[in-house]
């Protein structure tokens, strides 16, 4: 594995190799190095400043590549800067980048981060991302977000073009894990000038990583092809990827058998069982870093009886969450009873109370909460709850639907395609919506930000002592305790029932080498990847 070097800015800078597709001795390449990847819903957009999507995010990785990648277990390694240096009180940081081009032959400098990087922050530009500005923690972030300050003194500096110096407000710990997340890639001014919104677009778009964009049918395909101009092109394989969108994951299952798609990491729901059986070598199930489940309106939108503490909790405690995950979905998921992923790095799970109940018991509590609040037979609770389009989601759905209706509740169930839900959530156009967040880093805290009382949560819950405690964190040596302090703050008044936390239940050609099933990120990278002969 290869380390990425974290010094002092008295240590000399070292170059370190790159982390590429490495054929095992003795493997013959297949002649066909194409990748056909399905994905659940239309790319909403391949601006890195711009997406809000982990479909799009896994797209945009293929085009685009930030000051630091990852290996095949999810360790930090170096992307566009070969090498950086920390100073003494861990507020500066000093990135030395590689020699590398844009796809139009344009060098990568140490100004496309700046741009990019104020992009994002910039509230003209309405990135739904710029709060990942000020959880970096770079200095001025904040203000600069807030409109109380101008991009151009957000704390990141080219002081030549293969120098980038980051200033940050405090020490922050999981700082050099957020460099690989699309926000942070490099942007190309020049081309965003010319061609506005329509830079994204086949033709248009210029991108720095191992790809390229060929084609866009929205909705249906979108193709890239291999960027001979990147600086590791001669170690990149595969030579086109295609992102194939198929909003009905049974109908997806049968073209991956049909060989129309190489790699399904969604099994329908119930059925990796038989597919494991059936096919050992390609249904493989592993640790995802996302959680699901139901957020609550509290804000001045949401009904008035959700403002109730006792009807969210009834609600949470009446979901049977085993039932969900070993008759529903069957793919390798657990319960969940607390936001954060299980799985990630440095994270101690926190003592929640119902936890430990057994599913009558938790019931029981449900209907008394209910009774309590005021409502009953002759003044039921009715509800709305939001959901985007998938068969897995609506069995879900249909399952809550039945399990709230067991202590009186009546739930019309609403289903909207990604887009237009999306656009609901961020407007708390809702009442229960749900909800799935997946980390943007291998830490607590790309979970937990969410729930921050300026942060980007749709359910608009606030909470001083959990906003202190986030802040204290980011500086802690060890932040576990803090992260369990404020799992039981937020469960405590219940902003979100959660439901499970992910597996991701894979379907793999054979053939395919190099994912990265060790990354409970679940983010990988086409330019790591190859086929073999059969």
């Amino acid at each position: 594995m290869t380390k990425f070097l974290a010094t002092t800015a008295l240590v000399a800078v070292l170059s370190l190799p790159v982390y590429a597709a490495q054929p095992a001795e003795g493997e013959k390449l297949a002649e066909d190095q194409s990748l056909s990847f399905w994905i659940l819903d239309a790319i909403k957009t391949l601006d890195p400043q711009l997406t809000e999507s982990r479909t799009d995010s896994d797209m945009i990785r293929q085009l685009f590549e930030g000051l630091m990648t990852q290996d095949d277990t999810g360790a930090m390694v170096p992307g566009m800067a070969e090498s950086h240096d920390i100073s003494d009180d861990k507020l500066t940081y000093t990135f030395h980048l590689r020699d590398a081009k844009w796809s139009n032959g344009d060098p990568v400098t140490a100004g496309d981060f700046v741009y990019a990087w104020r992009r994002a922050a910039d509230p003209e530009t309405a990135s739904e991302y710029a709060w990942f500005v000020e959880l970096m923690n770079l200095e001025n972030a904040t203000a600069v977000v807030k409109g109380e300050a101008s991009p151009e003194e957000l704390g990141v500096t080219a002081i030549d073009d293969k120098t980038l110096e980051v200033k940050l407000s405090k020490p922050t710990p999981y700082f050099l894990k957020t460099l690989d997340h699309a926000t942070t890639y490099p942007a190309p001014q020049k081309v965003i000038e010319e061609h506005g919104q329509q830079w994204t677009q086949p033709g248009n778009l210029v991108g720095n990583g191992a790809y390229v964009l060929k084609s866009h049918d929205l909705g249906v395909k979108a193709t890239a092809v291999k960027n001979d101009q990147y600086y590791d092109a001669e170690n990149t394989i595969i030579d086109e990827v295609n992102f194939i969108t198929v909003n009905d994951q049974n109908i997806a299952l049968t073209r991956y058998q049909a060989g129309e798609i190489d790699w399904f990491n969604l099994i329908p729901a119930g059925q990796y069982p038989k597919l494991k059986e059936e096919f050992p070598d390609e249904a493989i199930s592993v640790p995802w870093a996302c959680s699901y489940g139901y957020v609550f309106n509290l804000s001045e939108k949401g009904p008035e009886a959700l403002k109730d503490l006792r009807v969210r909790q009834a609600l949470s405690y009446a979901i049977d969450r085993d039932i969900i995950v070993d008759k529903v979905l069957q793919g390798g998921q657990k319960p969940a009873y607390y936001w954060t992923h299980w799985a990630m790095e440095g994270f101690e799970e926190p003592e929640i109370e119902m936890a430990n109940w057994t599913q009558p018991e938790r019931m029981e509590k449900a209907r008394e909460l209910l009774t309590e609040a005021g409502y009953g037979p002759d003044n039921p609770l009715k509800l709305k709850l939001m959901y985007n389009t998938s068969e897995d989601h609506k069995k879900i759905a249909i399952a809550v639907q039945q399990f709230w209706k067991a202590i009186g509740v009546e739930l019309t169930l609403e289903n909207y395609e990604w887009k237009v839900f999306v656009d609901k959530g961020n407007n708390q156009d809702f009442e229960v919506q749900r909800y799935a967040w997946c980390a943007d880093y291998n830490e607590a805290s790309t979970f937990l930000d969410w729930f921050r009382t300026d942060g980007d949560n749709n359910g608009m819950w606030s909470n001083e002592e959990y906003d202190q405690l986030l802040a204290d964190a980011a500086t802690e040596e060890n932040p576990a305790e803090n992260y369990k302090k404020m799992e039981q703050l937020l469960i405590g008044d219940m902003a979100l029932a959660p439901v499970y936390h992910y597996a991701q239940p894979n379907m793999i050609k054979p053939d395919l080498r190099g994912v990265p099933l060790d990354n409970v990120m679940g983010d990988w990278y086409a330019k790591n990847l190859y086929r073999v002969a059969e």
